[in-house]
Order: structure tokens, then sequence, then C-alpha cells
């Protein structure tokens, strides 16, 4: 199952401050975390891109930030956007997922498309647990204006600040056993990835 008018979207365009060198590139279990995404998506989308400031993959396009300087997620989705636009595709929506969360369910996928279709929000997020996921989105095309403007001349760098003002749903996804949106941020977070995929192994 694919939806023609939505862009799969990889957003790896971090600074990696935390994890001491570009966390995408580094490998668990003989993938790289980007990797593990891309083979997770690629067979649901018509197209996806990578937005990020290194040329991390020669399989997928990778499109750098439209704004310099490390500037968040908020500016890939945006970049994402632009490029939608300024190439003249007919992708409604874009759907971004981290570099750096290799254990998410791809079954949430399907339920981005159909809440593509209910038309009762312009934005979504995956939720768990009471926590929502906002790299784990599904943006509308008809959001660009006031992302940009708020970007811009509003100085929004935070998703989560960005999603409460324009007001966003949330879909809910399982996450009972392993925590499927685990995302490692840290040396010690691949250290418990690694814990993970072995105890799920086992």
């Amino acid at each position: 199952m694919s939806e023609n008018n939505i862009l799969g979207v990889v957003l790896a365009g971090g600074k990696s401050k935390r994890f001491g060198e570009d966390k995408s590139k580094i490998k668990l279990e003989g993938k790289t975390l980007i990797e593990h995404t891309l083979d997770k998506i690629k067979f649901k989308f018509n197209r996806i891109i990578i937005i990020s400031n290194s040329k991390i993959s020669n399989d997928y396009l990778v499109i750098k930030d439209c704004i310099d300087g490390h500037q968040g997620p908020l500016v890939g989705v945006l970049t994402a956007m632009k490029w939608i636009k300024e190439n003249n595709h007919l992708y409604n929506w874009i759907t971004t997922f981290p570099c750096d969360t290799p254990f998410f369910n791809v079954s949430l996928i399907d339920k981005f498309f159909e809440a593509s279709k209910s038309k009762d929000s312009l934005l979504y997020f995956a939720k768990s647990q009471k926590k929502r996921h906002n790299i784990f989105g599904l943006w509308s095309l008809e959001l660009i204006e006031t992302l940009e403007k708020d970007i811009i001349e509003n100085k929004y760098r935070k998703v989560e600040e960005w999603a409460n003002k324009i007001g966003a749903k949330t879909i809910d996804v399982a996450n009972k056993e392993t925590d499927k949106f685990f995302n490692i941020n840290t040396k010690e977070d691949l250290v418990e990835a690694k814990k993970i995929i072995k105890n799920n192994n086992d």
C-alpha cells in the first residue's frame, strides 16, 4: 500500500551534539541508523527524500536545509515542502521520520495514510503511552506559508511549540513491550539499543 500524494521524508539534519558524531551513520546490527529507518519505510512510499546537511546516502535524494545553520527539524519540514513546490510535484502531504529511532512499527504509516483522507486536521503526530512523538508526523502542504513565516519572522524552532500553536491531532500507536519509539541520542542509548535487540532475539 502506498499513497501517491504523500512524500516520505527522513529528517537527518541535526548536529548529534549529545552523541558526539553524526549518529545517522552509526551502525547497529550491521546497518546504519538511517538505513534502519529507510529499510522500514521504502516499500510504503513511491518516493523518499532525506533532509541532511551531509551526503549520507547514494540511494536517495539528499537535500540540505533551506536555511543554513542546523536550525532544527521544523526547517527540515519546510525544506521538504519547498522542494515539492519548487519542483512542481503533486504531493499534498509529507510524512516525517527521524533517523535515530530504529524500532518503530511500520503499521504507523498506514494509520497516517488513513488520516490523510479524513481531512479533519492539517497536522498529525504519533502518540503512545500519553506521549506525543513530534518527528513521526503527517504534515499538510497547506501549512507551508504559515510554517515559513513562523520560522523566519517569529523564530519558531521547536516542533512542540509550533504544533501547539497550530493545533495537531494524534494517532495512537500500541507501545507495550519494547519501547517502539526508543531513540538513540547518546552512546549509552546505542548500548541500550543493542541490548534491546539481543533480548528480542533470545
